[in-house]
C-alpha cells in the first residue's frame, strides 16, 4: 500500500531484523507506525528481556493496527526465523502448544513488524513450565472507580504481601489497573499459586472491604476495585512489563517503585515518552530477581481459610474444565436454592 515505505532492516546483536511497511500506521490518534513500535522495543529490550526472557509467551497481534481486530497468538507462527525458540506448554484442556520463548532483543523487533504490541509471558521459565516463578496479583478497577482506587488498594496488596513474607514489584496495567509481581521459589503448581494469590486477595478484602473484592461474579462487587485471583489459573496471563498496549494513546505497562506509584499518571506512559524516561531512571524491578519467595504463610491462610471460614475453592474462568473442589460456576442470581 502506498505511503508504508520501503522495507528496512535493522541490525541487533547478531542478527538482522526485516521490517516491511515501516510507514504503516499502528497508532493513528497518535500518528504512531509501526516503525515507532520497532524502534521503542528496541530501545527496552534489556529490561525486557529480563522481564519475559526464558517464558513462554503469547504474542497480542494488531496486524492492522490499534483500530483492527487483534488476535492472541499461543503457537509460534509460522515461517519464524530459526532463532526465534519456543517453550512447550499444556493447556488447561491437555492440549499442547510450542510458544514464543523469547531469548534475545531481536525477537521483540521481528514480533513487532508482525503487528505484536502486547507481549503475555507465562510466569513460569522454560526449565520448569509447571511450577511459576511469579505470582501476580492483578488489581483491576470497576467501571466506576479508576487509577487511584487501584493504587490505594495496591498499597494494601504491599501491606498484605510483607505480612506474608513477600516482596512486591509494582507496575501499571496500561489501562486503569495495577499488577503487582513477586518472584517466588519455583516449586509449587499452577493450582497452589492459585490458592495462594486467593488467601492474599482475602486478606486485603477484609482490611478494606468498601474499597476491595475478590468476588468473581460482577454483580457481587459493588463497584470495587477486583483482585483477579483467575490470572494465577494456568493459561491466563497478564501484558509484561514494557508492553505496549493496545489503546488509542499507545500506553506502556511501565515498572515502577511503590515511592512512584502514588503519583504516576498510566497515560504518561507510552510509546514515545517511556525510552526517555527508563534512561532517566533505569528500570525499577532491576532487583527483581536477587531474591525468590516462599507461599508457605499465604497457603496456611488458605488453609485457615478454608478449615475456620469455610472459604475454600473458587470458580475458575468458564473456558476451564471443572476442577477439583470448585463451587457451581454460576452466578448467584441465576442459581437455583439448593433442595
Amino acid at each position: 500500500m502506498a505511503g508504508r515505505g520501503e522495507a528496512v532492516e535493522y541490525q541487533v546483536g547478531d542478527r538482522v531484523v526485516r521490517v516491511s511497511n515501516p510507514d504503516k500506521m499502528y497508532f493513528p490518534a497518535r500518528g504512531i507506525t509501526k516503525r515507532q513500535v520497532v524502534e521503542y522495543y528496541l530501545a527496552v529490550a534489556e529490561p525486557l528481556l529480563r522481564a519475559v526472557g526464558e517464558r513462554p509467551t503469547t504474542l497480542k497481534r494488531f496486524p492492522d493496527g490499534v483500530s483492527g481486530e487483534p488476535f492472541y497468538a499461543k503457537r509460534v507462527p509460522k515461517g519464524a526465523p530459526e532463532w526465534v525458540q519456543t517453550a512447550r506448554i499444556t493447556f488447561p484442556s491437555g492440549r499442547t502448544a510450542d510458544e514464543v520463548c523469547p531469548t534475545e532483543p531481536a525477537v521483540f523487533a521481528w514480533a513487532a513488524n508482525l503487528g505484536t504490541l502486547d507481549f503475555h509471558p507465562w510466569p513460569v521459565r522454560r526449565s520448569d513450565v509447571d511450577h511459576p516463578d511469579e505470582l501476580r496479583i492483578d488489581v483491576d478497577p470497576s467501571d466506576s472507580s479508576g487509577f487511584g482506587d487501584a493504587v490505594r488498594v495496591a498499597l494494601v496488596v504491599r501491606e498484605v504481601l510483607a505480612d506474608a513474607g513477600l516482596t512486591g514489584y509494582p507496575k501499571t496495567s496500561g489501562g486503569r489497573g495495577v499488577h503487582v509481581l513477586v518472584r517466588i521459589r519455583p516449586e509449587w503448581d499452577f493450582v497452589d499459586v492459585r490458592h495462594a494469590v486467593i488467601a492474599l486477595g482475602r486478606e486485603v478484602e477484609r482490611r478494606v472491604p468498601d474499597l476491595a473484592t475478590i468476588a468473581w461474579w460482577k454483580e457481587e462487587r459493588g463497584g470495587r476495585v477486583f483482585l483477579d485471583y483467575n490470572q494465577a489459573a494456568r493459561d491466563r496471563t497478564v501484558a509484561s512489563s514494557w508492553s505496549v498496549r493496545g489503546t488509542p494513546r499507545a500506553t506502556v505497562s511501565t515498572p515502577l517503585t511503590w515511592e512512584q506509584l502514588p503519583e504516576a499518571d498510566p497515560d504518561d506512559f507510552d510509546v514515545l515518552t517511556v525510552p526517555d524516561w527508563l534512561a532517566g531512571h533505569g528500570d525499577p524491578h532491576a532487583a527483581i530477581d536477587d531474591e525468590a519467595f516462599g507461599l508457605e504463610t499465604a497457603l496456611e491462610w488458605y488453609a485457615r481459610d478454608e478449615r475456620d471460614h469455610g472459604l475454600g475453592e473458587m470458580p475458575y474462568p468458564p473456558d476451564y474444565p471443572k476442577m477439583p473442589g470448585e463451587p457451581k460456576r454460576v452466578q448467584p442470581s441465576r442459581a437455583r436454592p439448593e433442595g
